[in-house]
């Protein structure tokens, strides 16, 4: 998982983030269907920080990386993401905030899931 922190983010939403994730049912079952989640199978979050996300490009041919928050606040903001996670029972690995890093991963399956905490109401996300 890719983790933008946006200038607008709070800690609550980094909380229920971490909520959203570790409950999301996005591994099969015996029959194939989505209805499992990380903790039933024994999966872990691979969270990597990256401002990157917040890449405006609908002007010119520069991304406007504006809407992200500023490093002290999205590395405080991506360590409580981190934290919430583990303390719902996901293992989570994390890269290293504000480094250069190469992330090779390997996807098996269909299914590729954006989280964003923009336009969230309150109340809005479940656990």
């Amino acid at each position: 998982m890719l983790v933008g922190v946006g200038e607008a983010d709070r800690p609550e939403d980094a909380e229920r983030l971490a909520a959203k994730v570790a409950g999301l049912r996005v591994f099969d079952d015996h029959r194939g269907r989505l209805s499992k989640a990380v903790g039933d199978v024994g999966g872990a979050v691979l969270a990597v920080p990256n401002f990157t996300l917040y890449g405006d490009i609908r002007d010119g041919r520069r991304p406007d990386l504006t809407g992200a928050a500023p490093p002290d606040k999205g590395q405080r903001l991506f360590d409580l993401f981190c934290g919430a996670a583990r303390a719902k029972g996901v293992r989570v690995e994390a890269g290293r905030f504000g480094a250069l890093m190469r992330v090779v991963i390997e996807a098996d399956g269909p299914v590729t899931i954006v989280a964003s905490t923009e336009r969230w109401e309150e109340g809005e996300l479940g656990g």
